[in-house]
């Protein structure tokens, strides 16, 4: 089995590769590496091989590895679903709080940095496969949205982030082509967000692509992907 070093050094040939393909620079592509279920000590092994910085779906797994020091010279991302009950917990904790999918989750979150007398950079989850089971603003509902964000003056709106429809891997260099529509579609939606210019915004990070897809991701246009199991290795059930 692989190191974690060397899953990262892989996992960049494989952005350079892409990024190559989309006709742009593969040190723009921000690697961030999603470390759910895995120990403060894997995190470390990370940031030593050089990823951009560090994701974490849970609140808990953030604040213990976080005590630890895991990410220390790495900026944090919170990229799982963030219930509003632990909003007070990650606010302005992080650097980026990638999964906004809601207008009350962006008061809350106001409220919060407003309290601290800071302001928290977000982005806005899309729920680009218009499925039932996951959170996230309708394609249709990004404007509005975006417009919301900007009005709230403890929030950065910064871009977009997408978890497409799962599908099994295709063979090939290229897997999951069947998300193609659902990047291009996310990378549109990004360029018009942009186009409009709201105050109160810095729209530079269009977020999609994890391990079985961040290749497609990059050819469509992101510029920021969410690696796991290509770095880490399985996911280890939780302990109950």
């Amino acid at each position: 089995m692989n190191s974690i070093g060397e899953n990262v050094r892989q996992v960049r040939e494989s952005i350079a590769e892409a990024a190559i393909k989309a006709g742009t620079a593969p040190e723009s592509i921000l690697l961030v590496a999603a470390s759910k279920t895995k120990d403060a000590e894997a995190v470390r092994q990370a940031v030593a091989a050089g990823v951009d910085a560090c994701g974490e779906n849970r609140v808990n797994e953030f604040l213990e590895k976080d005590a630890q020091g895991a990410y220390e010279g790495r900026p944090k991302h919170f990229i799982g679903r963030l219930q509003h009950n632990k909003v007070r917990l990650i606010t302005g904790r992080v650097d980026l709080i990638q999964s906004v999918d809601s207008a009350e989750l962006l008061q809350l979150l106001e409220k919060r940095a407003a309290l601290l007398d800071t302001v928290q950079p977000i982005l806005l989850q899309v729920n680009i496969g218009r499925e039932e089971t996951k959170g996230g603003f309708l394609p249709e509902e990004t404007d509005e949205a975006a417009a919301l964000a900007a009005s709230l003056p403890h929030l950065r709106l910064e871009g977009l982030m997408a978890i497409p429809p799962a599908w099994e891997k295709s063979s090939g260099s290229w897997p999951g082509t069947k998300n193609y529509p659902f990047f291009d579609e996310m990378y549109r939606l990004y360029i018009d967000i942009r186009s409009k210019k709201y105050d109160n915004t810095h729209i530079w990070c269009l977020s999609m692509g994890m391990s079985g897809d961040y290749p497609q991701a990059i050819v469509s246009g992101s510029n920021m992907v969410r690696v796991g199991s290509a770095i880490f290795g399985a996911r280890t059930a939780p302990q109950i």
